[in-house]
């Protein structure tokens, strides 16, 4: 049935996106204070009710579409396969991470496999492009380029050219012209991305869009964003290191949890074959206070270096420093050590660091964290070829953690001897060790001391 819109005065919440017809001290979607301001809008006005339809289920086409190969290994990997038709990406990371860069050299991957791809900057211009792409030795003729900023424009020019991939840098500089409010603005940002959603699923068009992050490291805008795209993709890292990790917080064609490893060069980013080594390259031997640790990032084994420094406090509070790990989580390990082990930390600075930029959120890093730390304070360092793996509880037991096959075979081909893990995987694992491995089970805390420190 036909609808009409009709202009009305919204106040709108800068932090999720919620629309009230009057103001409101504190967004009642949200609960942030003092988030709503005025802009002018538009509600639609039905002039009858559309007739709903519907099909069975088994009644759907149920052939699985190709995926299109980007022949970038690590983003293959947090794509869940390669890119699905029709899916909507939304990259986000830190001003100059390297978003721009992994987009250019992900265009020029799709096109060397005879796709044509549209590349879409709102923030720099054809020759600000052109440059990069000489510095990273792109010379791709199916990339095409294109300022614009309007999305019913940019939504034509993608159904004249049928790309085989659709770039937009960045979603907070493109706009509507149906829409009053400024570019970057709440409504604009979600009324340009359901434009290109609609544009994506109509013409099973992949489309990647590269978002402004906040200073909390949220992408800015409304936070609906998020839930409109298929996938969302966070660009890691530190400016100051060479290391670049993209990681999946959502997707709804593959694992949540993947990560891809990059190096950033002069040539532009390097996939990381083999993250484990990378990260263990620099790590120092016999020294106290350092410990391997064999995590699980999606489907993939990453041994990493957990690093810790315990000293006497000059100050009446100690302090808890934690890089690449859960301070709060370092803190119950500290009370963990004091209550079942003796350990007088209280009166100790406690620094934790996860070796090469990156985060470990998985609860099979407390072992390392717990070894790490009474290394440290007693000054004993631990066998090099030592790892440790296995959650701690608030009793000081030893809990067991998934795919300890996998990190075992990890640790196994890049040299280790010893693997200290949870007696319950011990028991689970037996029959298929990995040659010349040794494996001892921990039920507690204590054991561990007792087998690596003897106290």
């Amino acid at each position: 049935m036909p609808s009409s819109k009709k202009e009305v005065q919204l106040f709108v919440c800068g932090q999720c996106g919620f629309a009230s017809r009057k103001w409101l001290g504190r967004c009642s979607d949200c609960g942030a204070w003092d988030s709503l301001t005025e802009q002018a809008g538009e509600v639609a006005v039905r002039h009858g009710r559309n007739k709903a339809t519907a099909q069975p289920l088994l009644a759907t086409d149920n052939e699985e579409c190709a995926r299109l190969m980007t022949a970038i290994g690590e983003m293959d990997r947090v794509l869940g396969g390669g890119i699905v038709p029709g899916s909507l990406v939304l990259i986000g990371g830190d001003p100059g991470i390297g978003k721009s860069t992994l987009i250019l050299q992900l265009l020029s991957r799709v096109a060397a496999c005879g796709h044509k791809s549209l590349y879409v900057t709102g923030e720099e211009s054809v020759r600000q492009i052109r440059m990069r792409a000489a510095r990273l030795g792109i010379e791709d003729r199916e990339i095409y380029i294109s300022t614009e900023n309007c999305v019913e424009a940019i939504a034509e020019l993608a159904r004249q050219m049928q790309p085989g991939l659709l770039a937009v840098d960045s979603i907070q500089t493109v706009f509507s012209e149906e829409v009053g409010s400024a570019p970057g603005s709440v409504t604009q940002v979600r009324e340009a991305a359901a434009r290109l959603m609609a544009l994506a699923k109509s013409s099973h068009l992949p489309v990647f869009l590269v978002g402004h992050v906040t200073k909390d490291g949220a992408i800015a805008g409304p936070r609906v964003l998020e839930h409109m795209v298929d996938t969302v993709l966070y660009f890691e890292g530190d400016r100051g290191q060479v290391f670049r990790v993209l990681r999946t917080v959502k997707n709804r064609f593959g694992s949540t949890n993947e990560i891809g490893v990059f190096e950033m060069k002069e040539s532009g980013l390097a996939e990381v074959a083999n993250p484990s080594a990378l990260f263990l390259a620099e790590r120092p031997v016999n020294v106290p206070g350092s410990v391997v640790l064999p995590s699980v990032e999606g489907t993939r084994p990453i041994l990493v270096e957990v690093q810790a420094l315990v000293s006497r406090s000059s100050l009446g509070t100690a302090r808890r420093t934690a890089i690449g790990a859960d301070p709060q989580r370092l803190a119950l390990l500290t009370a963990v050590l004091e209550k079942k082990l003796g350990v007088t930390l209280f009166e100790h600075d406690i620094f934790l660091n996860i070796a090469g930029g990156i985060r470990i959120d998985e609860p099979a890093v407390d072992l390392g964290v717990v070894t790490a730390l009474l290394s440290s304070f007693l000054e004993k360092p631990i066998e090099p070829t030592t790892v440790v793996c296995g959650e701690v509880g608030l009793a000081g037991e030893v809990r067991a953690v998934g795919q300890m096959e996998m990190r075992l075979r990890e640790a196994g081909r890049l040299g280790f001897k010893t693997f200290l893990m949870p007696e319950s995987s011990a028991r689970q694992i037996q029959g298929s060790q990995q040659e010349g491995m040794r494996v001892l089970p921990v039920r507690t805390v204590a054991e561990l001391a007792g087998s690596l420190f003897g106290t």
